[in-house]
């Protein structure tokens, strides 16, 4: 045999062992995200709260103030909007948009009062500074406060701008998911 006619594999046979390592490659990347999908873990790509990898832990009991929690956002008048200014990323929750990842800073029956800031039966929330408008110079206007009606919690994030309830304002708890853990997350 001379030194150029080393046997080599047809290219047809190489083109196949390639796509059978592609398939499998794919295939394992499905069964892995679904298998995070349904162990409820998600990413967290937004600063409202630490970016990365969160797991949804059951709740067994009503949302109570402080909790941190993976929750659906009702479909209200304004939220085909904020998602529209991008506001809400798209995701599996009611109206196709993503669990939101917020702080429960009031609970039924507990008065909210939306000014310059927030205050939750007269006491400030720190961090609640409200903003005349987004990012792009577009106007927001804030959510009217009052009492939390019953099954309804009142969300919020430190982060300046954040898109929470005070400006959707409070949501039905029934679209809690469960507390929001981080796994493995990084704070910029």
């Amino acid at each position: 045999m001379t030194a150029g006619a080393e046997k080599r594999p047809p290219i047809i046979s190489r083109r196949r062992r390639t796509a059978r390592i592609l398939s499998v490659a794919a295939a394992a990347i499905v069964l892995i995200a679904v298998s995070g999908f349904v162990g409820g873990y998600r990413i967290n790509q937004t600063p409202s709260e630490a970016l990365g990898l969160w797991r949804i832990v059951p709740l067994h009991r009503p949302p109570g103030v402080g909790d941190l929690l993976f929750i659906c956002p009702a479909e209200k008048a304004g939220m085909p909007e904020a998602r529209a200014r991008g506001y809400l990323r798209s995701g599996l929750c009611p109206g196709g948009v993503a669990p939101l990842i917020k702080t429960v800073v009031a609970v039924a029956g507990q008065y909210v009062e939306i000014g310059a800031e927030v205050t939750i039966d007269g006491r400030a929330l720190p961090s609640s500074a409200l903003a005349e408008r987004d990012g792009k110079g577009r106007p927001l206007r804030p959510s009217p406060g009052g009492v939390v009606p019953h099954g309804h919690v009142f969300l919020h994030s430190s982060f300046v701008g954040s898109y929470d309830s005070r400006y959707f304002g409070p949501v039905p708890a029934s679209g809690v998911l469960g507390l929001a853990q981080g796994v493995l997350t990084y704070a910029p």
